[in-house]
């Protein structure tokens, strides 16, 4: 039987979005540095959060996007850092055990990763993304039972989720479920996972 790979481009997991306020300085620096990363500079988008930080220390917020910006020039172990500083200062912020299960995930540490999907899940039950990428994690480490059960609870949160039909479908095809993961893997495709259809010329004939 054919082995298949997850391909890069749905293991790298994608960071979720910036999070604003508006009101004093701080979250006049805040704004400008999501816009400044939004434009994909991200260097002057951390000076801008640095200058938020630096006048009131205590916003997570500000920690919380300087992480994806870092995460953004690849620097997860600083992005890291700035997440576990954002949960420190809120500890129920789903978004940034995300982001640092994503990080995790990025340096390869797959059980540090699951046990902030695991925190995001239970802080935010309806986080289709959560469950898709500790899904992923999963298959990574060769639970595929686990991570279908994860990727089907993805679907049915969010029915168009083009990349667990794919990764489904990969955990399918190890297991033996021919007939299945064709079946996901054309649902990818009709998603726009164009690359499902290089993997159904393979198993599908």
């Amino acid at each position: 039987m054919t082995k298949l790979q997850i391909p890069v481009f749905l293991i790298l997991f994608s960071f979720s979005a910036y999070s604003q306020k508006t009101g004093d300085e701080a979250d006049t620096y805040n704004s400008r540095g999501i816009a400044k990363s939004k434009l994909g500079d991200h260097y002057g988008a951390i000076k801008d959060f640095n200058k938020a930080i630096e006048l009131k220390p205590d916003y997570a917020l500000a920690y919380y996007n300087r992480g994806i910006a870092k995460g953004n020039l690849e620097d997860y172990n600083g992005a890291i850092k700035d997440y576990n500083k954002a949960i420190e200062l809120k500890p129920d912020f789903a978004d940034a055990y995300y982001n640092r299960g994503n990080a995790k995930g990025y340096l390869e540490d797959h059980y540090g990763a699951i046990k902030d999907y695991n925190k995001v899940i239970e802080l935010k039950p309806d986080f289709a993304g959560a469950y898709c990428n500790r899904g992923t994690i999963k298959a990574i480490l060769e639970d595929h039972y686990g991570a279908i059960k994860d990727f089907n609870k993805a679907i049915e949160l969010k029915p168009d989720f083009a990349g667990a039909y794919f990764i489904r479908g990969i955990a399918k095809h190890t297991l033996g479920d021919k007939k299945g993961a064709c079946l996901d893997m054309n649902k990818a495709g009709e998603l726009g996972v164009y690359e499902a259809y290089e993997v159904i010329k393979q198993l599908c004939k």
